[in-house]
């Protein structure tokens, strides 16, 4: 017999386990899918939050705190402003969220694959560890990535992307800055060093359609920061992953299905940071869910309002600014600090078009 619950949450990365928890809070019966085999690994991230997100970080999950940017333009000028935040260990922290699910009152099953949708029956198909099985659920929300399989069950269209790669390497001397590099050596996207006390975060992220090669830049970031004796030449870890940048979907309700985190598009699409709004409109979809449940006719459109209220702004700007580069990118303009200038939160100049709209790490000017 197919299992029936209120909301059925596919994906236990921020968004999905905030959704959950917050379902289950306000009573309703919350099964949690996540394909992985262990909650949060492998990790697939640069792993900073900003400051404000710091109070879901248990003790066991912080790694340090961050205080400044520096940027690095094409000319090899450098730039540093306050950014205040906090690099964490990802597994920890998605594991601790996905827990704080389980004690709120959602199933979790990991190791759980989503095979298809029935949107009219209001039915899944997923393959378990113990086979084949069928959920009926009420509401669904959508917390499968930017990727996400929901999406492409209900034949919506595919979200842009940026793929990134990440080595993790020995840090000689602790810091307390990010470092950032804007060059014509990744199009489409920026490279990066994220200290994690003893260790740093070493990586970069491109557009799949301008350069398909990340290794060779990636290595030639890592030997010459070896040769600086700013890190060590081991490679400790080696992942990545992708990030979406092309802003919100059109719409983030579809009839019965609410759309969270990377899945919904709420990843910035300058910066790619997107555990802080994955959590947020996790835990607005999971009470919206609760309350659409309980006979509030309005509570999904509300849930929408409020997120493109709170959000879309900041998104909008991101995005423009990245429409602006698109053009630059495989030009003289990419070697150009003004061209970058302009398309990079660290620079007024990013901020001259359209409304003023905080950023993370940045008041508004």
């Amino acid at each position: 017999m197919a299992r029936a619950v209120d909301v059925l949450v596919i994906g236990l990365g921020p968004a999905g386990s905030s959704a959950a928890a917050a379902a289950a809070r306000a009573g309703a019966s919350v099964l949690c899918l996540e394909r992985k085999k262990v909650v949060g690994i492998p990790v697939q991230c640069a792993e900073f939050i900003p400051l404000p997100l710091s109070r879901y970080a248990a003790p066991d999950a912080r790694a340090q705190a961050v205080e400044a940017m520096a940027t690095v333009l094409p000319s090899g000028a450098r730039t540093q402003r306050a950014f205040n935040g906090l690099m964490i260990k990802r597994d920890r922290f998605d594991q601790a969220l996905a827990h704080a699910a389980r004690e709120a009152g959602a199933l979790l099953w990991t190791d759980s694959l989503l095979r298809a949708v029935d949107v009219g029956a209001r039915r899944v198909r997923v393959s378990t560890a113990s086979g084949l099985r069928e959920v009926g659920y009420r509401l669904l929300i959508a917390a499968d990535g930017p990727q996400s399989q929901v999406a492409a069950c209900l034949g919506l269209p595919r979200l842009p992307l940026v793929t990134t790669r990440q080595y993790t390497v020995p840090l000689c001397r602790a810091q307390r800055d990010t470092d950032i590099w804007l060059s014509p050596q990744t199009p489409g996207g920026y490279a990066w060093l994220f200290p994690k006390g003893t260790v740093a975060n070493l990586g970069l992220g491109v557009d799949p359609a301008l350069e398909a090669d990340m290794k060779a830049p990636l290595d030639a970031l890592h030997a010459a920061l070896v040769a600086e004796r700013r890190v060590g030449a081991d490679i400790l870890l080696r992942t990545g992953g992708l990030i979406p940048v092309g802003g919100l979907r059109a719409r983030l309700v579809e009839g019965d299905v609410l759309f969270v985190g990377d899945a919904a598009g709420f990843t910035h699409p300058v910066t790619g940071a997107g555990i802080a709004p994955a959590v947020a409109s996790g835990e607005r979809a999971g009470e919206a869910a609760a309350r659409r449940l309980a006979g509030d006719a309005n509570a999904l459109i509300a849930y929408e309002a409020e997120m493109r209220e709170q959000f879309e702004p900041s998104l909008a700007r991101g995005l423009r600014a990245r429409q602006r580069m698109a053009g630059a990118w495989n030009t003289a303009g990419a070697a150009r600090d003004a061209t970058h200038r302009a398309g990079w939160i660290a620079f007024d100049e990013y901020y001259a078009a359209g409304p003023q709209t905080a950023e993370p790490g940045r008041r508004p000017t």
